[in-house]
């Protein structure tokens, strides 16, 4: 079964259509630049064209960088504040004709992670990260997904600068840092995540899993960590996975 899957970000909005079986995409994906100013009205005009470019008349899943409940945008990262009390999926379904089921993005990365990637068959609590311009989260318990999160926004102890300001990959180009001194910062965050929640697997996504190899002999030793498998189609396949697990209820 093929469901179109949509990545709305702060510089790009990307999308493809999946099968949700497989978690494979069975087209290229297709990219637009994120409007800017990112306003509901450009943003969703682009993510229209997302779907004509389609010509797909089904369900739609979409990620977005907010925390959402029921379609609506509660918080607003790399995009126009005006998002905050704008309810996106009725403005994506009015502007496509189309039922549009709306969640957080990094929430979605984790979906396709947990259907087809590293956490595929894992029980128990699963949380993964998105290393990027911040830090995103998505938690899982015997795998079902806990929404919203939001954990790069926890200040670490004895600081008062949030986690992702001083541990995302954006904080090793800003700084300058080597792995080792990314390493460093990065661990004091894990170790609060340990603490706070003792995951039986941390699943590492975004951009900076990518270069996992290059400081995964420097992460915590007592955490099981792996690398995501999606890379950057996981926020598309977990859109289409989720359109469909919606449109079941």
């Amino acid at each position: 079964m093929e469901v179109l899957g949509i990545d709305i970000g702060g510089t790009g909005t990307k999308g493809g259509l999946v099968n949700i079986l497989t978690g494979e995409m069975v087209t290229e994906r297709f990219r637009l630049d994120t409007p800017q100013p990112s306003t509901p009205t450009a943003v969703i005009e682009t993510a229209a064209q997302v779907v004509q470019h389609f010509n797909y008349k089904g369900a739609i899943g979409c990620g977005f960088p907010a925390i959402i409940k029921k379609g609506t945008a509660y918080s607003a990262a790399n995009i126009d504040k005006s998002w905050i009390g704008t309810n996106a999926g009725q403005l994506l379904q009015d502007a496509t004709g189309c039922v549009c089921h709306v969640c957080n993005d990094a929430d979605l990365a984790g979906i396709a992670e947990m259907a087809h990637g590293a956490g595929k068959g894992e029980n128990g609590v699963v949380l993964m990260i998105t290393i990027g311009t911040g830090l995103g989260s998505a938690l899982f318990i015997n795998g079902e997904l806990v929404p919203n999160t939001e954990f790069g926004h926890f200040y670490l102890k004895g600081m008062d600068v949030i986690a992702e300001k001083f541990a995302a990959a954006s904080s090793k180009k800003k700084n300058d840092l080597t792995w080792e001194q990314w390493a460093d910062r990065f661990n004091q965050y894990l170790k609060m995540i340990n603490r706070l929640f003792s995951p039986d697997l941390v699943i590492l996504g975004g951009g900076g899993s990518k270069k996992f190899k290059k400081y995964e002999h420097l992460l915590l030793e007592n955490l099981r960590i792996k690398p995501a498998e999606m890379r950057n189609n996981a926020g598309i396949i977990g859109a289409a996975i989720y359109a469909y697990q919606q449109s079941q209820k």
